[in-house]
């Protein structure tokens, strides 16, 4: 059974520029959600981030659900330095 402590979204100075990750795995929320509107499954972000589970991703859609413009723009801002 998963922590409580991993279950969550948190903001760490320091750690991925300050963005919003899943729990203590320094994935950004923003990474997840930017490959779920590609069209990725919640079994091949499972695949490729092993540290995550389906709860994981359901919190993360929760998060953008209520933070949407934060990271809408945090993909945006990634977008524009990856073809800057």
């Amino acid at each position: 059974m998963l922590s409580l402590v991993s279950l969550k979204i948190q903001k760490t100075s320091g750690v991925c520029g300050g963005r919003v990750c899943v729990g203590d795995t320094r994935i950004p929320v923003w990474t997840l959600i930017s490959f779920l509107q590609q069209g990725a499954t919640d079994e091949e972000m499972i695949q490729a981030y092993p540290a995550l589970t389906v709860d994981h991703l359901n919190l993360v859609r929760e998060y953008y659900e209520a933070h949407r413009a934060e990271i809408d723009r945090d993909i945006q801002e990634q977008e524009i330095s990856a073809h800057g």
